[in-house]
């Protein structure tokens, strides 16, 4: 467990070694200066208590992820790559997938596979929307976080997302919104690739920044709208006092990929879904999705770099935009 600390980064509490771990945590020297700025970050802001009584149990959290999946061997590799040193155990909920996303499931140890009853038999979009009010609740007095995520996206934080959530807990945080950004290649990545690492290329995504992860604890209800794009919350509701943790939603991979997942998708929406235009995009004709692809190329930054941080963002959970 202790391996699912550290992550790159300048900040003590992100290094990739153990060393940090074994001199403040096992051995419980004193904390440096440059730690406790650290933990100031990593908490979102907000002031982490009890300094003194840190040790290693104390990052001996339960994380839970949440996701679904329909034909997804392309990308779950980078999202197992991503994930794999945060969560504890993955609920995966299948649409029938008839590629190689099954076997690969199935060959993960943390990996439980769920079939993914289609409960509105005319939307797909409203019946991902109900069972995503309900899943997760199964994890209560289980994990101490959930994450609810889509293969295609990518959480981040500098210094790591398993610490943020710890120290995120110590500073009495519950739900923690995520701050999207539509990411880009030119062409598909190779798979051996740590996509946050080696493609940081994107474009700020308001319209996406969701409730991705929270304490299934204290929350009683989590009433998201159509595509998890905004939710109300129901419960012990404490956001972080800064909104650090990103999202990265890799879809853009390349023309080639873009085009051909987009048509898969559109062939799946229910009659419903067609008449709200739920996933509209998806039917968008190749010449107007090249544009769109340009026009990102033109605008896209390093989201992990300082222009990214200063951008003004619009997040639904906030009365201003900030």
């Amino acid at each position: 467990n202790l391996a699912k600390v550290g992550v790159e980064g300048s900040n003590p509490f992100a290094r990739s070694n153990f060393s940090f771990i074994n001199q403040y945590l096992v051995r419980r020297r004193p904390l440096p200066l440059s730690a406790l700025s650290g933990l100031w970050e990593c908490g979102g802001g907000r002031p982490v208590r009890h300094a003194g009584a840190w040790t290693a149990r104390t990052f001996l959290m339960k994380i839970h992820l949440y996701t679904k999946t329909w034909n997804e061997e392309a990308l779950l590799p980078f999202f197992f790559r991503h994930y794999d040193n945060i969560v504890d155990r993955y609920i995966v909920y299948d649409d029938g997938s008839t590629d190689a996303t099954l076997p690969i499931l199935s060959a993960h140890s943390r990996v439980e596979i769920r079939n993914l009853t289609r409960t509105k038999a005319r939307s797909q979009v409203l019946s991902f929307q109900e069972l995503n009010d309900s899943m997760w609740k199964e994890s209560r007095g289980q994990a101490d976080w959930v994450i609810m995520t889509a293969p295609d996206e990518h959480l981040y934080h500098p210094c790591g997302l398993r610490l943020y959530l710890w120290a995120s807990s110590k500073a009495g945080a519950t739900a923690v919104p995520a701050l999207a950004f539509q990411m880009l290649t030119d062409v598909f990545p190779d798979p051996d690739e740590h996509l946050a690492e080696t493609r940081r290329q994107g474009v700020q995504l308001d319209d996406y920044n969701k409730l991705n992860i929270f304490r299934p604890d204290a929350l009683l209800e989590t009433n998201f709208a159509v595509g998890r794009h905004t939710a109300r919350p129901v419960g012990k509701v404490r956001y972080p006092a800064r909104d650090r943790v990103l999202l990265f939603h890799y879809k853009f991979l390349g023309k080639e990929y873009l085009r051909r997942r987009y048509a898969q998708l559109d062939a799946r929406r229910g009659e419903i879904d067609q008449t709200q235009k739920w996933g509209h995009q998806y039917a968008r004709p190749p010449e107007e999705l090249d544009r769109e692809f340009e026009d990102l190329r033109r605008r896209a930054i390093d989201v992990r770099g300082r222009s990214a941080r200063r951008l003004s963002r619009r997040k639904w959970w906030r009365p201003e935009p900030s």
